[in-house]
């Protein structure tokens, strides 16, 4: 199950990556698709299947239908957009030395062992639909309707910002 482990995680980094190199913003979304599909996969690694489902229906299904639609309103009778190689002074630059930094800390970490890290017992019921529902409904209910309520709000600021007239 190590190397489904290792796959997953590999699909889901690349995704990632390809999330934030992309230029247009339908690639990013493709990308942002292969992201959850790999973190569907470290799921199942966890023999957590009812969180890969779940993963794949609400994040690679609807929430990311959701981001084309908000995309499609967003780029509706306007010209394509004017980019420049560098948007702010510096950020590649700054983007490349975090990345730097993050990946060899990753090495650290995987090197030295960290035998307390990598040996984390899971619970017997990580991953059913009870668990995931008492840590959705009971235990993490604020953060919950604040997530439910910002993609609303949002939504509601698409429709807005495209129904208006251009004068």
């Amino acid at each position: 199950m190590t190397w489904v482990l290792w796959a997953a995680g590999a699909i889901a980094v690349l995704g990632a990556i390809g999330v934030v190199a992309s230029r247009t913003p339908v690639y990013s979304v493709l990308s942002l698709v292969v992201n959850f599909l790999g973190l569907a996969g470290l799921f199942l690694s966890l023999h957590a299947e009812f969180l890969a489902v779940v993963q794949i229906i609400i994040y690679a299904g609807a929430i990311l239908i959701l981001f084309l639609f908000v995309i499609a309103l967003l780029t509706v009778r306007k010209d394509p957009m004017e980019r420049s190689e560098d948007g702010l002074e510096g950020q590649r630059h700054l983007g490349i030395a975090a990345a730097v930094l993050v990946g060899a800390l990753l090495v650290v970490v995987v090197l030295s062992g960290a035998p307390a890290f990598f040996a984390a017992e899971v619970a017997d019921d990580f991953g059913t639909a009870a668990a995931f529902g008492r840590e959705l409904l009971v235990t993490h209910v604020f953060p919950f309707e604040l997530a439910a309520f910002a993609l609303m709000a949002a939504v509601i600021g698409v429709v807005v910002l495209v129904g208006r007239k251009q004068s």
